[in-house]
């Protein structure tokens, strides 16, 4: 008997422009950041991009002040900040939903975030708008950073999701929280391809500490474990900034000046660089994306299948929604269902 040959037919992963960005807000300026970044989401989206990454908390401002001085000085500076901030249903990010919409393309943004139910609490919050222009995630960061703590509150786990976009699975993380393995293997077991992880220039940290080595040296840790693409994208300071704080506080310029504090790029599965990425200058990495490159760097590692041992390690994740009260009527029973998920093989 003669079999007769079949063309197989292979289901190719998306092939994509991103863009990642490295640049600063116009600082505790909401209205100016924001106009700043549809101004940038239109260039992008000219050059190609269906995808682009901007910084932590981009809109409008990372609280500096939390490092150069001390908690009392710097209550003045939160203030600021919180009427900088923006609620995720306000004008601002509707704005940012109409030019996703526009140009068709898929944006992850840092913002500081307030809610409606506190006027003294904050957020580290990174949005999620596809390009059809909906709000379709927003993840607050799980712990603040060391002198953040005086700045924002922790997210809770509702918010580690993975999300369905036009580009592929996407998911996102902001700065120190990509150190967290458990927080990555989480994002990594939803089918995460696509990891946005972004940050700000810190120059303010230990003198040992290379901010720019270490953003790439977690962003490539995490290509490489989950053989994936993680674009990296990190706010600059600008004299703008330091002149703002010079007169507060001396020596702030040597400071602020200091070099390999910012790192924006594309890391691969291999945990390479796709193309050179762009440390302490300001401007825009593009590179093209070819989710296919994620498949045969699992036959050797796939953390999330036969490269595991199920039977020995399992992660439980608690992704139940913080509630900030419980009301109930004692009439009746009160019941509080945690939801649990359960990663396993």
């Amino acid at each position: 008997m003669i079999v007769k040959a079949t063309n197989v037919i292979m289901q190719n992963l998306k092939m994509f422009k991103a863009a990642v960005v490295q640049t600063s807000p116009v600082f505790l300026n909401t209205k100016a950041t924001v106009d700043k970044a549809c101004s940038l989401i239109e260039e992008v989206s000219k050059a190609g991009a269906q995808l682009v990454a901007f910084p932590e908390v981009f809109i409008s401002g990372y609280p500096y002040w939390n490092w150069i001085t001390n908690p009392i000085e710097g209550s003045e500076w939160f203030e600021k900040l919180y009427h900088s901030a923006i609620y995720t249903d306000g004008e601002e990010v509707k704005t940012l939903c109409l030019a996703a919409k526009k140009h068709k393309i898929n944006i992850v943004i840092g913002c500081n975030e307030k809610i409606h139910y506190s006027k003294g609490t904050l957020f580290n919050t990174n949005l999620i708008i596809n390009d059809k222009g909906v709000l379709i995630g927003q993840h607050r960061k799980l712990v603040p950073t060391w002198a953040e703590k005086l700045s924002w509150a922790g997210g809770d786990g509702s918010s580690l999701k993975v999300y369905d976009t036009s580009v592929g699975p996407l998911g996102t993380l902001a700065c120190g929280e990509n150190t967290n393995s458990l927080a990555r293997y989480t994002l990594l077991s939803q089918g995460e391809l696509i990891h946005v992880a972004n940050y700000i220039s810190l120059p303010v940290s230990p003198q040992d500490y290379n901010m720019a080595e270490a953003i790439k040296i977690r962003a490539a840790a995490h290509s490489f474990e989950g053989k994936i693409f993680t674009l990296v994208s990190c706010s600059v300071i600008t004299d703008e900034i330091i002149d703002l704080f010079e007169g507060q506080y001396k020596g702030i310029r040597e400071k602020f000046n200091r070099k390999n504090s910012a790192f924006s790029g594309i890391i691969g599965p291999h945990g390479e660089n796709v193309v050179p990425p762009i440390i302490d200058e300001e401007g825009i990495v593009y590179a093209t994306i070819d989710l296919n490159k994620c498949i045969q760097p699992k036959q050797m590692h796939d953390i999330l299948g036969h490269y595991n041992r199920f039977d020995i390690f399992d992660l439980r994740v608690n992704i139940t929604k913080n509630k900030h009260i419980t009301t109930f009527d004692d009439q009746k029973n009160s019941t509080h269902e945690e939801n649990i998920l359960s990663i396993s093989g």
